[in-house]
């Protein structure tokens, strides 16, 4: 145990270089000598497939390559959960915040945040090793977190930092592998949405949508490091969609369509499916007020070349901030009496979609919170049909935005028992105005052309909900308010009829499937902007969600009236009496 403690609190390994890491030795040692597992060594392109077939593990985002969040456990249930407590807690060491799920493999648990990158031993919560996030000299700390969470493949951790890099750690010992610049800051251009592997390709992303930036998605050898493809999401002169762009300017050098989450991807049609954000500016008028392809769209590739196999755009021409960036759930079912490969989306704009996955056209679209800019989702077209506010906002007049957001860029959950979709949902809109005067181009600012806020918030004002949801007929089974905080938190639903969320002001909790009611809750300390992840440990089920105050809305809110400080929280079923743990 002292070697943990030493290598846990030294200074020399926090100041360490990412090359060096002179205390992990020590730290295989104790591991050696059998008081810390090993690390898990590798992990194949079958066993990421697998992944929601092998409870022990956890090693994809939001539970498995279809982006469900959901788990069939269900030794936690209804009828047991006041038992469930607190097993282990550690701290992740981080005050910029705590969004990303940790991943699991072996029996050791990894987590990054925006300071750090840890395996941690799954029975005791004891560090095995951590390696600093070490910044470019004179980088800023912007938006310092990190969504999604650690990538796992062949023995490698692969991760992003905020200065745009991607890099690869050795699973073992936490060791700098390969490390790669993407993009200049210098030029907008930020980091913190998380990269994916599929067939054997490592993708990442990129941030800075409201900036002079064109989107783009890289594809990376895993192994090496090396940059295989590009596929920027603004097309060029002479690519398909080039037209929705002004002639004669350079507008889509700048056009923003940013991929700062992460993708879905179905290894049968070979496809991987990874939403874009906002054109930009705001503004439409130095975009010619055209479609802006592929801003606020979903796009399927190819894996091994980036090729768009199909596209579907959410929101053309977003003046509003919309984005078509959050994931979207991969699910087949049965519509009309015939089986469809489907993918879902709650969209930023207020509308949960349902897509073809096979072709992208859409099958269904209803609003899932407020909306105001749209009456509805055009079937025939695929556009929404529009509102006076998008005229009055082009006539110089303040707009209210209904909403600011549907979901605030965290994971819904989807369980193919029940056919229903669960999120947290927001309540609040965007204060929107042109700006008087035309915004002076700087290459690297801010370049949204608009001015924009939120309302102030009164004691026991609504704003946001958690909602259970039908994709198909947009019928909501229930819907549960939540009054002077919206909710940060992704959702996980599990085979024990439980959902399980969080609360910006530090709850834990896990509701009632059938009815939204809070059955349990837990104070962790700080705010819940994460998902949870369940998963056995020797045969029995437990919970981990990470907890720390993070992220620009959630301060927003929250700074000030909830402590930051970022740790990780693990729970399991407390052995009812006279039974053996």
């Amino acid at each position: 145990m002292k070697y943990v403690a030493a290598l846990a609190s030294s200074p020399r390994c926090a100041r360490a270089p990412r090359s060096s890491q002179r205390l992990l030795p020590a730290a295989l040692l104790v591991a050696a000598l059998g008081l810390l597992p090993a690390p898990g060594l590798a992990q194949t392109a079958e066993e990421l497939i697998d992944d929601p077939q092998t409870p022990e593990d956890v090693l994809v985002h939001s539970m498995g390559y279809d982006r469900k969040s959901y788990s069939p456990l269900d030794q936690i249930d209804k009828s047991n959960i006041h038992r469930l407590v607190p097993i282990w807690s550690t701290s992740l060491m981080n005050q910029s915040g705590e969004l990303a799920a940790p991943a699991i493999y072996d029996g050791v648990l990894y987590a990054i945040n925006g300071s750090w990158t840890f395996a941690i031993d799954l029975r005791t919560g004891r560090q095995i090793w951590r390696t600093p996030v070490v910044l470019e000299e004179g980088s800023r700390r912007r938006s310092s977190f990190n969504r999604g969470g650690p990538v796992i493949y062949e023995g490698r951790l692969f991760r992003v930092t905020v200065d745009n890099h991607v890099l690869a750690l050795d699973m073992e010992t936490g060791e700098e592998l390969w490390n790669q610049k993407f993009a200049d800051a210098a030029e907008g251009y930020y980091a913190t949405g998380a990269p994916i592997v599929a067939n054997g390709v490592l993708i990442s992303g990129m941030s800075g949508g409201e900036s002079t930036t064109r989107g783009f998605l890289d594809g990376w050898d895993p192994a090496t490091g090396e940059k295989l493809w590009r596929r920027y999401t603004i097309p060029g002169p002479g690519e398909p969609g080039h037209e929705t762009w002004p002639a004669g300017t350079d507008a889509w050098l700048y056009g923003g369509a940013p991929t700062w989450r992460s993708g879905s991807y179905d290894p049968e049609l070979d496809l991987v499916y990874w939403g874009t954000g906002n054109a930009e500016p705001y503004d439409p008028a130095p975009r010619g007020a055209l479609d802006s392809l592929y801003a606020s769209t979903v796009l399927a590739i190819r894996p091994k070349t980036g090729e768009i196999h199909c596209y579907y755009q959410y929101t053309p021409n977003d003046v509003y901030d919309v984005d078509g960036i959050d994931e979207n759930v991969l699910a087949d079912i049965e519509i009309d009496g015939e089986m469809r490969k489907v993918m879902i989306q709650a969209n930023k704009n207020g509308f949960l979609y349902t897509l073809d996955r096979t072709d992208c056209s859409l099958i269904a679209a209803h609003p899932y919170v407020y909306v105001n800019w749209a009456t509805h989702i055009d079937l025939a077209t695929g556009r929404p049909v529009l509102t006076d506010i998008y005229r009055d906002f082009l006539a110089g007049e303040q707009v209210y935005i209904w909403p600011s957001r549907g979901t605030n860029a965290v994971p819904i959950a989807f369980n193919p028992n029940t056919g229903l979709i669960y999120s947290t949902a927001w309540h609040v809109p965007r204060i929107q105005r042109l700006l008087p005067e035309p915004q002076e181009f700087v290459l690297g600012a801010s370049s949204t052309g608009v001015t924009n806020r939120f309302p102030p918030v009164e004691p026991g004002d609504l704003l946001g909900h958690i909602v259970a949801i039908d994709p198909l007929t947009g019928e909501k089974k229930w819907e549960i308010p939540m009054h002077d905080f919206p909710s940060s938190a992704g959702v996980l639903a599990t085979g024990g009829g439980l959902l399980f969320s969080g609360k910006i002001t530090g709850e834990f909790i896990a509701l009632d499937e059938e009815t939204g009611e809070t059955l349990w809750e837990f104070q962790t300390g700080s705010s819940v902007n994460a998902t949870a992840i369940t998963y056995t440990l020797d045969g029995r089920q437990q919970i981990t969600v990470a907890s720390g105050l993070g992220g620009g809305l959630a301060n927003r809110y929250a700074r000030g009236l909830v402590p930051a400080g970022g740790s990780i929280w693990t729970f399991a079923l407390m052995p009812e009496q006279g039974s053996a743990p």
